[in-house]
């Protein structure tokens, strides 16, 4: 009931009005749309000689070392929204047999038709054969295994597919301008780009391209996403020994921008999950790469 002294105080009408879904993370995996995962490792020679136990690369035959570890506990997990759990595994930093020519993007499993390995067994077997036959050497360029990634990003735009890749690196980048230019243009695209920095160093770089502070720019032209998620491997050493659960804790925070990164690139997009997914096929990447 209103009080003898009420005075109306106006009426808000409606022009238009509309109810939209939000949509998450498992409705586009459910809907159809593929993870496809592709690894990249650091090979230059400011990671240490890999027959010496200083080495971050060092082949302890009881223990895996920083990059193995960090390898099998985020791939471990993102592997199983992938379908065909088949890989693209780069190198980047050293150099090649037979004539020594220093690559940015080689195959550690040796083939460039089908750089693929089967499952992260597979990319540790092929990681473990590539520090046998390649030598060490630099810079340490990221920009590359961007671009390339970016390529087969920008062949499928639709929402069938969002490409994950995963750098692991002492962290001494020497292309910071180029990296930056490959993620700001990689920001547009169904991309996201995971970077675990092992060892020692000063991570202020990596810090720098996160981007959760400040947004990464180049040109003067900002990303449209944040899409670089950066995590340092020490922090999640458990010094009880406990490497079951602070793995555990690493692919936890390592993956945990993923799922809203995917969304934000399919709400910019206007793309809604499927109801129902679509027969698999695999993208021009599993047959190029």
């Amino acid at each position: 009931m209103k009080k003898k002294k009420y005075t109306n105080s106006g009426q808000v009408t409606l022009l238009s009005f509309s109810v939209e879904s939000e949509h998450t993370f498992l409705d586009y995996i459910k809907g159809g749309t593929q993870i496809n995962f592709t690894v990249a490792i650091d090979f230059t020679a400011s990671n240490g000689n890999p027959s010496q136990s200083t080495s971050l690369h060092y082949m302890n035959p009881y223990q895996l070392n920083a990059y193995a570890l960090a390898l099998k506990a985020v791939g471990e997990i993102i592997q199983d929204y992938d379908s065909d759990k088949r890989f693209p595994a780069l190198g980047f930093g050293a150099k090649l047999p037979p004539d020594g020519h220093v690559s940015h993007e080689f195959p550690l499993n040796g083939s460039i038709e089908n750089p693929q390995c089967n499952g992260i067994e597979g990319i540790l077997e092929a990681y473990h054969r590539s520090l046998k036959s390649v030598q060490l050497y630099g810079p340490t360029n990221f920009a590359p295994v961007v671009n390339r990634v970016a390529r087969f990003a920008a062949a499928v735009q639709d929402g069938s597919h969002y490409f994950v890749l995963l750098i692991i690196t002492d962290g001494v980048i020497s292309d910071m301008s180029q990296t930056k230019e490959a993620i700001v243009n990689a920001a547009k695209l169904p991309v996201s780009i995971i970077i675990v920095g092992v060892g020692q160093a000063e991570f202020d770089a990596m810090v720098e391209l996160d981007g959760d502070d400040v947004r990464v720019s180049s040109r003067g032209k900002l990303a449209e996403r944040d899409i670089v998620q950066f995590v340092p491997f020490r922090d999640y050493v458990d010094r009880t020994g406990n490497h079951v659960l602070s793995m555990a804790r690493l692919a936890k925070d390592v993956l945990a921008e993923i799922p809203d990164q995917l969304i934000s690139y399919m709400k910019a997009r206007g793309i809604k999950p499927s109801s129902a997914p679509p027969p698999y096929t695999p993208p021009g990447m599993q047959s190029q790469i």
